[in-house]
């Protein structure tokens, strides 16, 4: 299956739910459905929104890679492997935490908006990469690496050359779960004052306006999509390993 084939899906969905969230589409089919006349989130500002989702997100997916990967490589080189343990059930225990409750203990330092909603979102995303990485670096055959060293490659040279190339496509697929997890769960931005597609669902709650919930609702769904598509057509369709590791 190409590339292309493999996003087909996703980006597809985007489209329909994009479709869903648009406020002609929704409004006309709230009218539709006998539920009365509302008021729908403009086109303009779900597109803004859209974008500060998009940032939120991204910021929390690159803060979880640099960290995730960033251990994933200490804990499997000699010197780092006693602290493998307690990595991971430090990284697990930050994925049980639910980054609502996150969003919330970091209020006192970080105060409102942007910052804690990332920070919950590295919290999140961090596991499924750190994992990745572990695991793809275990699964380097040794004849590989022992023929690297034949070869008086340093063990920097043979992490360069042979560990990282061998662990990339696994390591790019955790990251592309991770994105997809960052942008569908950066809706609970809106709780700590992000503007986010979740800002709709919370005005829409306290207002009554159901129209609205659904209006962001598919609109952070339809942005989860096109992560997903993007990232296939960018980092390629497998990330079954990755997947599994998560």
């Amino acid at each position: 299956m190409t590339r292309f084939q493999a996003a087909r899906g996703p980006l597809a969905l985007a489209l329909a739910l994009g479709l869903l969230a648009h406020p002609g589409v929704a409004g006309t089919l709230w009218g539709a459905l006998g539920q009365g006349r509302v008021v729908p989130v403009p086109a303009a500002r779900l597109a803004a929104l859209a974008g500060q989702h998009a940032l939120v997100a991204g910021l929390g997916v690159l803060g979880a890679a640099v960290l995730g990967i960033g251990l994933g490589l200490v804990v499997t080189r000699p010197a780092g492997r006693p602290l493998r343990r307690l990595v991971e059930t430090v990284g697990a225990g930050l994925q049980a935490i639910p980054p609502v409750v996150v969003v919330a203990l970091a209020f006192p330092a970080l105060g409102f908006g942007l910052a804690p909603t990332a920070l919950a979102l590295v919290a999140y995303a961090v596991l499924p990469i750190l994992r990745a990485t572990m695991d793809a670096l275990d699964t380097v055959p040794q004849d590989l690496r022992e023929a690297a060293r034949a070869m008086g490659l340093t063990p920097l040279q043979r992490l360069r050359e042979v560990d990282l190339p061998l662990a990339a496509p696994v390591v790019a697929g955790a990251v592309r779960t991770a994105a997809v997890l960052a942008v569908a769960t950066a809706a609970v931005g809106a709780l700590a004052g992000a503007a986010t597609l979740g800002t709709p669902i919370v005005i829409g709650l306290q207002t009554q306006n159901t129209l609205s919930v659904l209006q962001g609702a598919a609109a952070t769904a339809s942005l989860a999509f096109l992560a997903e598509g993007g990232l296939v057509l960018a980092l390629g369709a497998p990330a079954r390993a990755a997947r599994a590791t998560a």
